[in-house]
């Protein structure tokens, strides 16, 4: 089983081959959440990932034979980025093998590591299979994303990097996927300080390594925000490691992710995907499991689809009252919209979308609905403005308030 002498072996390894990324504490966090809280910046790492360390111990380790042979694997996403950029590192040919449903910019940006990107398959599964064959066709030597305890042991640097940063912290959180980054960190932080408590973290749409760990039995859905842990079969080898060394598991939903997201963009200024969330998302989502306590989160990935995040942002600015639809009825008459946007006006608000309804109502036909986007300070100040308008003799409704 992986022990902390592999994984001190692999930080000799990776030294100088990675980033050794800051782990600092959060005040505006520590004061939200009631916990001291300290982030372990992953998402700075060159490709956006974590998943660096793992392939840059495992490409280090091969033989001259194997190097001369090349690396195979299967991702479609940040494990095939950090493969392929270190495998160029070591002048070593790499095969990516990604399914078809991959993003254009993450196929682009493995091609541009210098990796030979195949595409096969409807399905993580189809793609993996299609891999083994292709490493048993060519004599390629496969790197698996998390079930291999190289792998495991280059992301375990982590634990002894926030363990050398905060000597201090009492728990860490860390997102469960397959269990390659859970296992090393888990065998860092119990070699280093026994006595830490180490709590991983799934999507309720995801919750296989729970399932797994607790005889629960949660149901599995077919998407989540946080792709990169997104797995329905974790390895065996870390799970060998997780029976023993970690102390408690949590499921966040995926409005949890998303405002995790938002904050950490808005607070941190740092742009983190929906797997690298799921700490903060946890924190968030059960914040007396944690008070009191010195935690570290780790933001496992930074990559996230520009589209998916504008939309999690407006998501998030709609629950927070900082973007809200309303509906106004009144008398269809000249002046009716210059008394809305008055009001609107004298309360602070900025309408950024304007409709009208006459048609598709049940208002009596002297009467119209009036549908406003609008740019508000908090739910609190949408409430302000509906009083207002109410005040004026018009009937209001806040259509997505909680």
């Amino acid at each position: 089983m992986l022990q902390l002498a592999d994984i001190q072996q692999a930080a000799e390894r990776v030294r100088g081959q990675v980033l050794e990324t800051p782990c600092v504490e959060s005040r505006t966090l520590s004061q939200l959440t009631g916990a001291q809280v300290f982030l372990k910046f992953e998402n700075l790492q060159f490709t956006a990932s974590f998943k660096e360390r793992g392939a840059c111990n495992k490409l280090t380790q091969l033989s001259e034979e194997e190097r001369a042979r090349g690396v195979i694997a299967m991702s479609a996403g940040n494990h095939a980025q950090g493969v392929a950029y270190h495998a160029e590192q070591l002048g070593v040919r790499a095969v990516i093998v990604m399914p078809s449903f991959t993003p254009g910019v993450k196929i682009a940006r493995t091609r541009g590591f210098g990796a030979e990107v195949v595409l096969h398959g409807d399905t993580l599964e189809a793609a993996s299979q299609h891999a083994r064959a292709l490493a048993a066709e060519q004599g390629l030597v496969f790197v698996h994303p998390y079930d291999d305890e190289a792998i495991m042991a280059g992301q375990g640097t982590i634990g002894l990097e926030m363990l050398q940063a905060r000597p201090d912290l009492d728990t860490l959180v860390v997102p469960v996927g397959g269990g390659g980054l859970m296992a090393g960190i888990a065998t860092a932080a119990k070699g280093l300080k026994p006595e830490i408590e180490v709590v991983g973290v799934q999507t309720q749409r995801f919750p296989a390594m729970v399932n797994l760990m607790t005889s629960q039995h949660h149901a599995q859905g077919v998407s989540t925000i946080a792709d990169g842990i997104a797995v329905g079969a974790p390895g065996r080898h870390c799970t060998e490691v997780l029976h023993q060394r970690v102390d408690g598991w949590l499921l966040v939903d995926e409005s949890d992710v998303e405002q995790a997201i938002v904050m950490l963009l808005e607070i941190e200024k740092t742009l983190v995907e929906g797997a690298g969330a799921a700490a903060l998302a946890a924190l968030l989502r059960h914040p007396a499991r944690f008070a009191g306590r010195r935690v570290g989160l780790v933001l496992s990935g930074g990559n996230i689809d520009p589209m998916l995040l504008a939309s999690i942002i407006r998501r998030g600015m709609v629950r927070s009252g900082r973007l809200a639809r309303i509906v106004v009825s009144t008398r269809d008459v000249p002046g009716s919209l210059a008394r809305i946007t008055q009001v609107v006006a004298d309360t602070g608000a900025n309408v950024q979308e304007i409709s009208h309804q006459r048609a598709f109502t049940m208002l009596a036909a002297q009467n119209v609905e009036i549908e406003l986007v609008l740019q508000t300070r908090d739910r609190a100040h949408v409430r302000e403005l509906l009083a207002r308008l109410q005040a004026q003799g018009m009937e209001t409704r806040w259509q997505d308030e909680a």
